[in-house]
């Protein structure tokens, strides 16, 4: 019988499976998948197939950029954004960290917080307003409450799952070592989850963000939801894009902020370069 050629894997580039990639080719198709949709919506705004208060031109967001910058103050709806968002996904990470880790420790804390945590996490988090309202009133805490409710639970569950893949080797050759429970939660289930917890709240800030909107519309008179809202109301899709480029751009910078966080603290584990 003939005998079958063996098959080789032919080396490629662009479709490696982490393999590396270079960088030039990486800085080419991130610039290219931000061209062509900044190319497309020249194309349609400027020639005049939708009405600019639609789609308004590069040049009119532009220009409402200057203005909400230089005379309408959006740097101090940028802060206090920021500053909602900042507290309440820091009050959801001091809480869902503990939680999540001992979910995915012990049998008997997923047994307690599971049920409360797969059953919360689907409730739209808008439908709790007219309570927060109730408890907290119009104010700012009302508010942080939203934000804080939209993540906690997802905080929780992802770090509980990255906490139940830690290798079972890695526990039990800590117990032949002569490892107490104790020992086994600090010095081997808290360092090896350390990189997926930062991942997690890299993830889940930008869901902050996204609730942003939702609690700013509980009697806000500054923040960038708030601006949004506002410009819809009157039809100012220019300022509309505005903010949303702002919320973009600082997310953009957090997500990048976290990587080289989690670079710094976690050196042993293996990142992204995405």
């Amino acid at each position: 019988m003939p005998r079958s050629r063996p098959s080789y894997l032919k080396p490629s580039v662009f479709w490696s499976i982490r393999q590396g990639f270079p960088k030039k080719l990486k800085l080419a198709l991130s610039t290219i998948a931000l061209v062509i949709p900044l190319i497309l919506w020249t194309i349609v705004s400027y020639s005049g197939w939708v009405t600019p208060m639609i789609l308004p031109t590069p040049t009119a967001v532009i220009e409402a950029a200057i203005v909400m910058f230089f005379q309408e103050n959006l740097w101090v709806d940028i802060a206090v954004s920021f500053t909602r968002v900042a507290l309440g996904f820091l009050a959801a990470a001091a809480i869902g960290i503990p939680i999540g880790i001992a979910m995915g420790t012990f049998y008997s804390m997923e047994s307690l917080f599971g049920p409360i945590v797969g059953t919360v996490r689907y409730m739209p988090v808008a439908a709790f307003i007219p309570l927060l309202i109730v408890w907290f009133g119009l104010g700012e805490l009302s508010k942080v409450a939203i934000i804080f409710l939209g993540i906690i639970f997802y905080n929780a569950i992802m770090i509980a799952d990255a906490v139940k893949f830690i290798p079972n080797e890695l526990l039990n050759a800590a117990y032949t070592l002569g490892a107490d429970r104790k020992a086994i939660l600090w010095r081997v289930i808290l360092p090896a989850s350390v990189p997926s917890i930062l991942d997690t709240l890299r993830v889940n800030i930008a869901g902050a963000w996204n609730f942003l909107v939702i609690s700013e519309l509980i009697a806000a008179d500054r923040g960038l939801g708030f601006r949004i809202v506002r410009a819809q109301r009157y039809v100012q899709t220019d300022k509309v894009l505005v903010s949303i480029v702002v919320i973009g751009a600082i997310g953009l910078l957090l997500d990048y902020g976290f990587k080289i966080v989690s670079r710094k603290l976690t050196p042993w584990a293996e990142h992204s370069t995405h």
